[in-house]
């Protein structure tokens, strides 16, 4: 029941979203800013007190899941460090790692355990998390706990996890990132994202019409791209009730009878547009462009299936692989939000729509 006059009509897309979700969205860049400041509160030259035996990147419940997926890809093979991306602490955990953690719950009594067997052990603790309650206080005072600064709903603080996690990896040589940079690109994406802009320039409108009536694909093109499809999958099941299939190209062309079948999709020339076949799946290719190997990536998987959808960030953009994460990841939030709005499962015009008929 999708209410596509939506977005050709930004009052109402203003009017539609009462909760706010499109304006804090737009906030990430503001949200990198204040979690730059707050790590350089924290000061995280401490962690790179020589070279730790390992990362580990607690990933919880939620938003974490997906945050710690992309951090971890963004550290590549070739990473000096073992980095281990786990759903706690692991029973190993000593003074020589360095924990990374999100929560939106206070109270998380796994977390809040593992931290405390990981500071009394003596390793180097960053939690993106709530400062008070009980996962703050397993810290006891030696864990750097950095929550967030402004107030937006926890499904779109990726932006503020995400910097804070950076922070860590900067901090230990792992990967390079301006920090400053990163913030612009997402004010100007968010701008380009301006409930006022018409759908054919607006990146994010464009995608969620793209992603309207299908089955959604998202497979990413390597390793970082698949970790950022992942964080898609997260936003439009929680924004547009839309279920996604996630996995990189390489596996999905395992998966024989599916490949085929999406890869001739757009082969015939004299089916009928109208013809109502049920959703239909779509293959979105995601790609950060960041470098010759994914440019060369990317070439191949549009070679191998010249009917997919590509999402990346766009010729305009210049920057290193971080800030163009970054950027797709708040694509999705955009057009998770917009898709919601228009489908109703946000309270948007498409649920009055479903109440009528």
């Amino acid at each position: 029941m999708l209410d596509d006059t939506l977005f050709d009509d930004p009052e109402r897309i203003v009017e539609a979203d009462s909760r706010g979700l499109l304006r804090a969205a737009a906030l990430a860049g503001a949200q990198v800013r204040a979690a730059a400041e707050s790590a350089h509160e924290a000061n995280f030259d401490d962690l790179a007190d020589g070279r730790p035996r390992s990362l580990v990147l607690v990933a919880r419940p939620g938003l974490g899941r997906s945050v710690c997926a992309v951090l971890a890809a963004l550290t590549g093979p070739a990473c000096p460090v073992p980095v281990v991306v786990a759903e706690a602490v692991p029973a190993w955990i000593g003074p020589l790692d360095v924990l990374f953690a999100h929560t939106p719950d206070p109270g998380d009594p796994v977390l809040a355990e593992g931290v405390a067997t990981a500071t009394r052990r003596g390793a180097s603790v960053v939690l993106a998390a709530p400062a008070d309650g009980p996962v703050a206080a397993s810290g006891a005072g030696r864990a750097k706990v950095l929550p967030p600064r402004l107030p937006v709903p926890e499904e779109l603080t990726f932006a503020h996890v995400f910097t804070v996690g950076v922070c860590v990896l900067v901090a230990l040589g792992l990967v390079r990132c301006d920090t400053d940079q990163l913030a612009d690109e997402l004010d100007r994406e968010a701008e380009r994202a301006h409930p006022g802009q018409e759908p054919l320039m607006n990146p994010a409108k464009s995608l969620a019409l793209r992603l309207a009536d299908h089955a959604p694909l998202l497979w990413g093109v390597d390793g970082l791209t698949t970790a950022v499809a992942g964080h898609g999958s997260y936003a439009l099941g929680v924004h547009a009730a839309l279920a996604c299939d996630v996995t990189s190209l390489p596996q999905a062309a395992t998966r024989h009878a599916l490949y085929r079948a999406v890869a001739e999709s757009g082969s015939d020339l004299f089916a009928d547009p109208d013809e109502d076949r049920g959703a239909a799946s779509r293959v979105f290719l995601i790609s950060t462009q960041h470098d010759a190997r994914a440019e060369t990536d990317e070439r191949a998987a549009t070679g191998a299936l010249p009917s997919a959808d590509l999402v990346a960030p766009g010729e305009s953009v210049r920057a290193e692989a971080a800030p163009r994460v970054a950027l797709l990841a708040l694509r999705f939030d955009l057009a998770a939000v917009y898709l919601g709005l228009a489908a109703g499962t946000l309270g948007g015009p498409g649920r009055q729509a479903l109440a009528v008929h």
